[in-house]
């Protein structure tokens, strides 16, 4: 496993990290990749730790509270060696959220409690609205820093463009934001630029696109109840299922798609990390194997990304 700093937050970072909403399971109705099993996401926890990732990434939103549970039953021997990143402000799947100076410090100390930690790593504001934030959101954060709740803030953005404006208008050291082979937005806008010209960490999510980019899903696919794909539109399933077609000749030459699709995003010097998500020891000991490869070369990059240009990988 490869390390790289987290921007100019101070942390250090594997390349690879874990995604820890899908083990939040559909706990108390809560929707992400359907029910999971606890034992199997703890098992998956440990074996990640075992395999050199040091960076875990959850949310209290996820299975409200439970996937931070896990995380803090699992690595609660090895706290001070891991860097743990959890997420405010979004309420439920309807999108409300609360960004409030009240809001925020009650959310901690229940993140901290879930965790069985006495601080958290990396504080995240979970997808606001730009409008929601304001002098007062940062100063609620820098406070919690202050006191030792937090040793670095962020924020999860809802769209490349919103991480523009965070940095810019705020100051953000980190962003979390989603991009991978079928999503360039953020190198279309410029975000993974001025995140390198401004030392500013980038958390890559999404890098198998919700796991059509593995390979294990087709237009035939479906998906159970509490699995969020399942509310997706048809037409957008189908072209994420077909979209590795596309990209098949380049990935056939790294080996299974899930190391080229990681490889893509981590080629990005300016990307700190890429949280694909997992469930089972089994994601886990295949995401790793990608951080020992080597990196694309930059007139391979060029070519992925004229490729995306020419297609339409979303929805109008």
């Amino acid at each position: 496993m490869k390390y790289r700093q987290l921007g100019a937050t101070g942390l250090k970072v594997s390349e690879i990290g874990f995604g820890a909403w899908g083990i939040g399971g559909n706990v108390n109705g809560s929707v992400a990749y359907g029910p999971t099993d606890d034992n199997e996401s703890r098992r998956a926890l440990q074996r990640a730790f075992e395999l050199g990732i040091t960076f875990y990434d959850t949310a209290d939103f996820y299975g409200f509270g439970h996937s931070e549970e896990l995380i803090g039953q699992a690595l609660r021997d090895v706290r001070a060696q891991v860097v743990i990143a959890t997420k405010v402000g979004l309420l439920d799947a309807t999108g409300r959220y609360d960004f409030t100076r009240r809001h925020i410090k009650h959310s901690i100390e229940g993140s901290l409690r879930r965790l069985g930690t006495d601080y958290v790593d990396l504080y995240q504001l979970h997808s606001p609205p730009m409008d929601a934030l304001d002098d007062g959101v940062l100063a609620t954060l820098q406070l919690l820093q202050a006191e030792g709740k937090i040793r670095a803030f962020g924020i999860s953005v809802r769209s490349p463009d919103d991480g523009l404006v965070a940095i810019s208008l705020f100051g953000f050291k980190c962003i979390q934001v989603n991009f991978n082979l079928v999503d360039q937005r953020a190198l279309e806008n410029g975000l993974i630029q001025k995140c390198e010209a401004e030392n500013v960490g980038i958390i890559v999510r999404t890098p198998l696109c919700f796991g059509f980019l593995t390979g294990d899903y087709s237009v035939n696919s479906r998906f159970e109840e509490s699995d969020h794909r399942a509310r997706w539109a048809p037409q957008q399933v189908q072209r994420w299922a077909e979209a590795l077609q596309v990209f098949q000749d380049d990935a056939g030459k790294v080996g299974k798609p899930t190391y080229f699709a990681l490889r893509f995003c981590l080629s990005y010097s300016a990307v700190s990390t890429a949280i694909p998500g997992m469930l089972k020891v089994q994601h886990v000991e295949e995401n790793v194997i990608a951080s020992g490869l080597e990196s694309l070369s930059e007139s391979k990059l060029r070519g992925i990304e004229k490729i995306y240009r020419s297609k339409h990988f979303f929805l109008a």
